[in-house]
């Protein structure tokens, strides 16, 4: 099925990179920086999950951001909108198929730490796998795949593109509904610094395939029970876009320093 996906691709276009990048809710727009863009929505891939979550335009882009080619999936499926974990890391494989080498997972997540306010935007340096299903067997935990080289040039990026760059743990649940104040107070005791739906399968399935990976979770919220208010995703879409400059800054000088 891969193969005749790839085959599909390719006939619409170059689809080659060995940079990828999963792009999460509110973060979309990042593929609008770049240049002599050719999309391919994913329904019209063999194989590929549709996305339904709100913030996920879910296809697959080729692009140049300062002459250096990229592919990027804008929006990404979820175990909680039914699908399999076959299905959730098929567009990491696809992304690996067309050449990519090193992949920058994106992600809107909640903050477990009242240091880490909503709009700061977090390197994954580790990641706590808590939904119960794994790509590869048991999951080591915490789950530390990232290459130190590649987090400090992460880390230099940052710098350079004059943004304040947090660093931790990421703890993916399975959703869909948001976290409840006694996980958080669970994940607090594990060291986790923030929590999501998604991006733990996709990073063990990339880093299994040979892929360098790294994480960047845009903190779009407190996590349950840091502060007394209800959550919802419209914070996080409204959270994604206020800081959607500095993200787009921020990648921007990471792709650089890495390609």
């Amino acid at each position: 099925m891969i193969n005749k996906a790839i085959a599909e691709i390719r006939k619409r276009g170059e689809f080659k990179a060995r940079i990828a990048l999963v792009l999460g809710s509110g973060l979309g727009n990042f593929v609008d920086t770049l240049s002599q863009t050719t999309r391919i929505p994913f329904s019209e891939i063999t194989g590929f999950p549709i996305s339904t979550v709100e913030g996920h335009s879910g296809e697959i882009v080729h692009g140049y951001l300062n002459g250096i080619p990229l592919l990027v999936n804008s929006g990404r499926v979820h175990f909680y909108e039914g699908y399999s974990i076959d299905e959730v890391v098929y567009p990491i494989q696809i992304l690996n198929a067309l050449g990519a080498e090193t992949i920058i997972l994106t992600n809107a997540a909640g903050s477990i730490r009242e240091d880490f306010p909503p709009g700061d935007l977090m390197l994954i340096t580790k990641l706590f796998n808590q939904t119960g299903r794994s790509v590869y067997g048991d999951d080591p935990e915490p789950i530390t795949i990232f290459n130190p080289d590649s987090l400090e040039k992460v880390n230099l990026a940052a710098k350079e593109a004059g943004i304040q760059l947090k660093t931790g743990s990421y703890a993916g649940l399975n959703g869909p509904s948001y976290e409840t104040p006694a996980e958080i107070r669970f994940l607090r005791l594990k060291k986790a610094d923030a929590v999501g739906m998604s991006t733990v399968h996709e990073s063990m399935a990339a880093y299994k395939m040979g892929m360098d990976v790294l994480g960047i979770s845009c903190l779009t919220n407190f996590a349950a029970g840091i502060l007394d208010q209800p959550l919802n995703h419209k914070e996080v879409m409204e959270t994604g876009l206020r800081v959607r400059d500095d993200f787009a800054k921020l990648l921007a000088q990471t792709i650089k320093s890495i390609a």
